[in-house]
């Protein structure tokens, strides 16, 4: 497989099982109200890259036969090392090892196995760190077959979880993980990475168990609802989300410096309280999107949503390891001010914007359903309002997904700390990620847009004050 600037050759393909047989007891997962809301073949990916250490040799620069021969067997090592580690790890996380029923609603975890890919990538990590786009880095991530079953596009045969081993030149190392969306969330995916991180440091101790177990009994929590039976449109009709279209991706840094100057910039729009720097970075890029996806001299209206962690926000609070999808979806609503007498006086506030997110979050999370007995019904509604909220095509429509503070750079397999973390191409429109950068203050934006609007959005001065595209990988 090959991309503009790097070659991925794919090396070998094997099943990984769980080490340990799944008890008869836990081979049927019956999916949440939550879990339900996502379509089955939504799946999203990581890639965590790891420099070269002193273990092993590259083969560029002029390495001899000998030093070649000696790489290869480390690398062999290492997958090896990654393979039985995964094994161990999909005992505890056994539903990643497992496949969806036709029925959409239930995880047969017959122990059928992640996806594991070995693959060498003919250039240096240098390479890749030098121009890190990621519409560059889709090579890195395994890629899942296209489903073929019923209705919502299930398949009872493609895995929900997928690895891929990518071995660099000078010796570095990159792991692309894609997880089903149908099964975990952002916290569940990260906390799977941690568990197998430790599991392959821990290599050789069978008894110790190195993190907190996860449970998967969300469905407890969060009923199911009778699709197949009721009049209600299935989640397959909730396409609006994940809508795939041309778009393109690309990569903005903000530095630590930079945040905290916006923050003390947009201090006023909150005071007493000081505004996150998750929550400007957020209203920075979603005023930006807005300017640019005027198409004259007039800024639409605009939606914004974004996820809330349920575990945290339920009173009393869940546990920290249920894992699935347990998250609820707020969306605020915005429109440009008229600053003027003319119609191109319309513009946005960013102290407004920010004060106007803040507001809208704290009053969604007042009014969402966070306590025992959850109302699915409730939950099920407000995603049809929002679908029926994205039909409105006078509106431009933005979607968030924020990755910061997951525990994603303490990820050591054994050969060191974590490198640099990253999403490639999103291959979805209006979509951004934020993830924490590797010193935990500043923030990487990964955002997918048209590209058109993507050519006014990254040429915005306001934009530009605070981020920078694609700066090299320090």
């Amino acid at each position: 497989m090959a991309t503009d600037l790097i070659k991925v050759e794919i090396i070998e393909r094997q099943t990984v099982r769980p080490s340990s047989p799944t008890p008869h007891s836990s081979r049927t997962i019956q999916l949440s109200v939550l879990d339900q809301m996502v379509l089955s073949h939504v799946y999203f990916p990581t890639l965590l890259f790891y420099a070269a250490n002193n273990n092993i040799t590259g083969s560029g620069g002029g390495a001899t036969s000998t030093d070649i021969a000696a790489m290869r067997m480390k690398e062999r090592d290492y997958c090896q090392h990654l393979i039985r580690s995964l094994a161990k790890t999909l005992t505890h996380f056994y539903p990643l090892a497992g496949r969806l029923s036709k029925g959409n609603d239930i995880v047969q975890c017959t122990d059928d196995g992640a996806e594991f890919v070995t693959a060498r990538v003919k250039c240096s990590l240098s390479k890749i760190f030098e121009h890190p786009d990621p519409e560059m880095l889709t090579g890195l991530v395994p890629a899942i077959g296209q489903p073929d079953g019923d209705g919502d596009g299930v398949s009872t045969r493609l895995p929900l979880l997928a690895v891929q081993a990518n071995l660099f030149e000078c010796g570095g190392i990159a792991i692309g993980l894609n997880f089903s969306h149908k099964v975990v969330d952002g916290i569940t995916a990260s906390a799977f990475i941690s568990c197998w991180a430790k599991t392959a440091l821990d290599d050789g101790d069978d008894d110790q168990v190195p993190f907190m177990v996860p449970k998967f009994d969300a469905a407890s929590y969060f009923p199911p609802l009778d699709f197949l039976n009721s009049s209600q449109p299935s989640s397959a009709e909730l396409v609006g989300i994940i809508k795939h279209d041309k778009c393109i991706t690309k990569r903005f840094v903000f530095d630590a410096s930079k945040i905290a100057t916006l923050q003390s910039n947009l201090a006023s729009a909150l005071a007493p309280h000081a505004p996150t720097r998750v929550l400007v970075v957020s209203a920075l890029i979603w005023k930006c999107a807005m300017e640019a996806s005027s198409k004259s001299s007039n800024i639409p209206p605009s939606s914004f949503l974004l996820t809330m962690d349920l575990r945290r926000w339920f009173e009393p609070p869940l546990p920290q390891n249920l894992a699935g999808n347990v998250v609820g979806i707020l969306v605020v609503t915005a429109t440009a001010s008229l600053k003027g007498q003319e119609e191109s006086d319309e513009t946005i506030d960013l102290k407004d914007l920010v004060a106007k997110l803040s507001k809208g979050i704290a009053q969604q999370k007042e009014t969402y359903p966070t306590k025992l007995p959850f109302d699915s019904n409730e939950a099920w509604r407000r995603a049809q309002e929002y679908e029926k909220l994205r039909g409105n095509v006078d509106m431009y429509h933005l979607c968030s997904g924020i990755w910061c503070r997951f525990p994603f750079y303490e990820a050591d397999f054994g050969w060191g700390k974590l490198t640099w973390v990253s999403i490639p191409s999103i291959g979805r429109k209006d979509v951004f990620y934020l993830i924490d950068k590797r010193d935990g203050k500043g923030i990487e934006a990964l955002l997918s847009l048209s590209e058109e609007i993507m050519e006014h959005f990254e040429s915005n001065p306001e934009l530009l004050k605070y981020a920078s595209v694609n700066p090299r990988v320090m």
